[in-house]
């Protein structure tokens, strides 16, 4: 007997989909879009990491480790090492394509190794992966509150969701709030997880851009994963590569179920990710162009009752009315067709998150000011 279609899962539209309207106005003047929305680098790739990929070109023919070439992998220890003076064994790394690909795929894979629990407890303002990646698996999403200073509030997690609890994600430095959380959090964080035996996956990859960069490996391994990309340290976003950390088990659980899924980041990428991993004068660089960008927006914007209140990571401005007036997609409107400036409305990282808007700090200085240009040029 032949039955019909059984309805299935429907993906939701992507978020950044949404703003397609926005983006047509705001390239409708004159000198076109000034696009602060996904968070794009459009700063140059280092050239340590251009002549890395170059060269590993003539030795590619042949598949590339899953879990990443030992170079990768000795570069990543070695950056954790230097960065957070804490001392990970490089056996105790994985590559990934880039975190984004992991962020959505963990839960699926802890899922089977732990079916008893069906629960990701994550972030109630934050990137949408970590909730898509739940939805995918199969599990419940479970969104945590969180604090004034935009923190993970774990004493609002039940003890009923704590109890189902497969996985907690935290982002520190956070996207889209800007929130810089240091060791003392992490730590309370990572404690809490233990107590509860529920992983942590920290999320780190704007560490870079914190005033005093932190990562929950200081707190030890056990139980704890840090993910970190060279894709906003070093405008390798196109590249796709990234790697993760921590609890030895669960790392070689990791790497071992991705080999399966054929999830293996190419040669030159991870060349050119070990070659930017080990040299910082480029993140110096690109740290004082955010921090001059991020002076120049907030400045241009205070007439238009536009407040950062977010934290003080250097990537992303997190902005709301200072009266409290309005919506996110109301501001983002306003800038989209006075300033030619896209900007992400706050809903599409929580409803909590809906009176605010994201503007990510990558667009060059001269596009910037084209932008302020144009408000400073409206008339009051």
């Amino acid at each position: 007997m032949v039955t019909g279609p059984v309805a299935g899962f429907v993906p939701p539209p992507y978020p950044y989909d949404r703003l397609r309207a926005l983006e047509r106005l705001a390239d409708s003047l004159p000198g076109g879009v000034v696009d602060c929305s996904i968070g794009t680098p459009c700063d140059p790739v280092p050239e340590v990491a251009a002549a890395a990929a170059a060269a590993a070109i003539s030795s590619s023919m042949g598949y590339p480790a899953s879990a990443g070439s030992p170079g990768l992998r000795a570069a990543a220890a070695a950056w954790i090492g230097r960065r957070f003076d804490v001392d990970v064994d490089a056996s105790h790394v994985g590559a990934c394509v880039g975190t984004k690909e992991l962020v959505a795929g963990l839960p699926h894979l802890l899922r089977l190794r732990n079916p008893q629990r069906d629960t990701v407890l994550y972030p109630a303002i934050a990137y949408p992966s970590y909730e898509m990646g739940a939805v995918l698996a199969g599990c419940r999403a479970v969104p945590v509150p969180l604090d004034a200073d935009w923190h993970l509030d774990l004493d609002a997690v039940s003890d009923a969701d704590a109890e189902r609890a497969l996985l907690l994600w935290v982002n520190e430095p956070g996207n889209p709030t800007s929130s810089a959380a240091g060791a003392r959090h992490l730590e309370r964080v990572a404690a809490w997880g233990r107590e509860r035996g529920i992983v942590v996956a920290s999320d780190e990859c704007y560490t870079e851009y914190a005033p005093e960069p932190a990562t929950i490996l200081a707190s030890g391994l056990d139980g704890v994963l840090a993910m970190h990309s060279v894709s906003k340290r070093s405008n390798l976003a196109g590249m796709r590569v990234g790697f993760y950390a921590g609890d030895p088990d669960l790392v070689s659980y990791l790497v071992e179920t991705r080999k399966h899924a054929g999830l293996m980041v190419p040669v030159p990428m991870q060349a050119a990710a070990a070659a930017a991993l080990g040299d910082d004068a480029h993140v110096a660089e690109q740290r004082a162009r955010y921090d001059a960008r991020r002076s120049l927006a907030i400045e241009a914007l205070a007439p238009l009752g536009l407040v950062h209140d977010g934290g003080p990571c250097l990537f992303y401005l997190w902005l709301r009315r200072a009266d409290g007036a309005d919506d996110g997609w109301e501001i983002a409107a306003e800038l989209a067709q006075l300033a030619g400036l896209l900007v992400a409305p706050g809903d599409l990282y929580g409803p909590s998150g809906a009176d605010h808007v994201r503007l990510a700090l990558v667009q060059p200085l001269d596009r910037f000011e084209l932008a302020f240009d144009r408000l400073a040029r409206t008339p009051s």
